[in-house]
């Protein structure tokens, strides 16, 4: 067996064992997650994938290197407006502080399948069929004016139809089991209100992956590229929603970045059959874009400090 054919279920394997070691071992016990601890496990999973990016360099090429990183700075950067919608989904259920984790925790598994069930069909669809390709590409560029025109809409995860639908069934408690999905009242099984969370956390992570995986799939056309560059990002997502959560509203343009972002990714994408992007001019272009709406960010808060003041 080649050192190819070892690649998915090497890879699948490694994260399996992440997961396990995340949540038996290192955190075994429903707690409340502390900054300094989750900025801890952010800096470890950055340095994972740096890692990790560093052999894609070394063994496949500076192109699928730099594929590799574009994917993985653009699901980082669409998973900061996810994060906004889960803290809005857990304020809005009163999700006990230390039961967050593991709702994110499972949510995270839940993204993971759902991805590897999309990517890798993707990825043959967009080979075989440029119509395919475009589609998507017009789609990116779709999300990315509709996003820098959508404002600053409140979600109300209640009225969601997933959530009206188990609601209506009479089987949610009207209290939260400690960290449980499922309780047992009377010999009947019931959903905790944890539960109806975790639904709608994937639910809200099935919407968001209508950017972020065509984006990922514009930027390479390897499936194993444009899946490990997904979950990277997606497994420090959890100890990224503790340090961030709170923060958000400061970085003010960062969604007009993101929003430039998904448009470029998507004519990049539209018109590759006229013009060929390079991977590491695509990389340099996407960091350049989102490295500017934070910093104006920055500037803007300080700028609205020193006015009050």
């Amino acid at each position: 067996m080649t050192l190819h054919d070892w690649l998915w279920p090497g890879f699948l394997a490694f994260v399996a064992i992440i997961l396990f070691v995340d949540l038996f071992v290192l955190h075994r016990r429903d707690h409340v997650i502390s900054t300094s601890g989750a900025c801890r496990t952010v800096g470890a999973y950055v340095g994972l994938a740096m890692l990790f990016a560093g052999g894609v360099f070394a063994f496949a090429g500076a192109d699928r290197g730099a594929e590799f990183l574009t994917g993985y700075l653009i699901e980082q950067a669409l998973s900061l407006d996810n994060i906004f919608v889960i803290a809005l989904i857990f304020t809005y259920f009163k999700v006990p502080a230390e039961a967050q984790y593991r709702v994110l925790f499972y949510g995270i598994v839940g993204a993971i399948v759902m991805r590897l069930s999309l990517i890798v069909p993707g990825v043959k669809l967009v080979d075989q069929f440029h119509v395919v390709a475009m589609a998507l590409g017009g789609l990116l560029i779709f999300s990315g004016f509709k996003m820098m025109t959508s404002g600053d809409d409140m979600v109300d995860p209640g009225e969601s139809f997933a959530v009206k639908l188990l609601m209506r069934t009479g089987r949610v408690t009207p209290e939260y089991d400690g960290a449980r999905f499922l309780t047992r009242r009377n010999g009947l099984l019931y959903m905790t209100p944890l539960f109806v969370v975790l639904v709608t956390v994937e639910i809200t992570d099935l919407v968001f992956a209508v950017d972020s995986i065509p984006a990922v799939l514009a930027v390479s056309n390897d499936a194993f590229i444009v899946f490990s560059s997904n979950v990277f990002a997606i497994l420090g997502l959890r100890a990224l929603f503790f340090v961030l959560s709170g923060m958000l509203r400061t970085f003010r343009h960062l969604k007009t970045g993101l929003s430039l972002v998904l448009v470029f990714i998507g004519l990049k994408m539209l018109f590759a059959q006229y013009i060929e992007i390079p991977s590491m001019v695509a990389l340099g272009v996407t960091a350049l874009i989102i490295g500017a709406s934070v910093v104006a960010s920055i500037l803007h808060r300080e700028e609205s400090s020193e006015t009050e003041r």
